[in-house]
């Protein structure tokens, strides 16, 4: 199928599934008996970063709520790549967890019935981020769902959600699609040049939004050549210590870039539903509340700030692990695609002034520093720590 599927870059078996399951959607609803198994009330996108699990979500869901099963033209799907359709509930949490209270005030939403005739669809991304509570709140819903409700979740893998929700949702698994399939969406869809698209496409290693990003945002192309100079230049104590430095201020001031436009609108938007400059009955009372209201805001948008640091830093770790896999490579000869090939002649440098050993205790230091961030260790001390292990290595 052509259409809401396009984006979908080196999933044809993903597209072929949705697809086969959309039609099966739509013979429900006419009345009609459908290819049996083909559709169900509860689905889970997995796959790695990039991979495309909110945009198979999203095609799926403007396959099911279009009157013809996902043309990508139409008024119905249009509405649903903006988000703005009345039958699609798109959930993101920004912050690092999603709590049970949200949930519930989402189950209880979902359970409408669809205002279009044909399916009220849930699009949760990132649902590994329920808390246990909210989780089981989440599966009472999908347990017993609403008619004509369908759930959508998206998550790294299977594994990260509960077992009793795994077990009731059908498991979408998408793949890291090659190089050249995500430089064909660049070229194709955004008019990129072939030969900056497939650069892009290599360096971002199957993730198609971030490529789009290399190739179009010089800033983005800017900080990850900031990331890349470690490799380079962090030869010994005080180059380390100032690289880390660097890292973690770069975080942080694309948290406060990302967070500041956001935060201000968010607090006007509450003070004018609270009636703030009006005047009347009832006024100074619903002042009261809004202290209430602005302090649980505030505790949002903190939360979504420290979420947007700590996954800048892990960006730019992977793109540390990612050049440094590509040395090892190098070292022994493998005849693979190097995802920094545009850096060849640093690669072969530091290929050839270290082992295959050494490059694998610098790849496990960074994946240790990986694994430390989300532990609430201090970011500079996690990452002058990888920084002094990979001089040393």
């Amino acid at each position: 199928m052509s259409g809401v599927f396009d984006d979908l870059a080196g999933q044809d078996a993903v597209v072929a599934q949705l697809s086969k399951a959309a039609a099966a959607a739509s013979a429900l609803l006419a009345g009609e008996r459908p290819e049996p198994g083909a559709m169900t009330h509860a689905w889970l996108f997995t796959g790695p970063p990039g991979s495309g699990r909110s945009v198979a979500a999203r095609s799926f869901a403007a396959a099911l709520l279009c009157p013809s099963g996902g043309c990508g033209d139409c008024v119905s799907c249009r509405q649903v790549r903006a988000g703005t359709h009345a039958d699609l509930m798109l959930i993101r949490p920004e912050g690092l967890s999603y709590g049970v209270k949200q949930t519930r005030d989402l189950v209880l939403r979902a359970a409408g019935a669809p205002t279009s005739g044909r399916w009220r669809v849930v699009l949760f991304e990132d649902a590994d981020r329920c808390t246990e509570q909210a989780a089981n709140a989440l599966l009472k819903a999908i347990e017993e769902p609403a008619p004509r409700t369908v759930w959508l979740l998206c998550a790294p893998s299977a594994e990260d959600l509960v077992l009793t929700i795994r077990s009731r949702c059908r498991v979408v698994t998408l793949v890291v699609p090659s190089s050249e399939a995500v430089a064909n969406v660049l070229v194709t869809r955004d008019g990129i040049d072939p030969a900056r698209a497939l650069a892009a496409a290599r360096a971002a290693q199957g993730h198609v939004g971030r490529a789009r990003r290399l190739a179009v945002d010089a800033s983005a192309a800017a900080r990850r050549a900031d990331v890349l100079r470690v490799p380079v230049e962090a030869v010994s104590l005080g180059p380390a210590l100032a690289l880390a430095a660097s890292l973690v201020r770069t975080a942080e001031e694309e948290a406060k870039a990302v967070t500041e436009e956001l935060d201000e609108p968010e607090r006007d938007s509450l003070r004018k539903a609270f009636g703030e400059g009006s005047t009347g009955k009832g006024v100074a009372k619903a002042m009261r509340g809004m202290a209430g209201a602005m302090k649980d805001l505030e505790d949002r948008q903190k939360s979504r700030a420290t979420r947007v640091k700590r996954d800048t830093l892990d960006q730019a770790l992977l793109d540390l692990a990612i050049f440094y896999r590509d040395v090892l490579m190098v070292q022994l000869g493998a005849d693979v695609e190097l995802a920094n090939a545009d850096r060849d002649a640093d690669l072969r440098r530091i290929a050839a002034g270290s082992s295959p050993e050494s490059t694998l205790r610098r790849i496990q230091a960074v994946m240790r520093c990986r694994d430390r961030l989300p532990l609430n260790v201090a970011p500079l001390l996690a990452v002058e720590e990888m920084t002094l292990s990979l001089a040393e290595a």
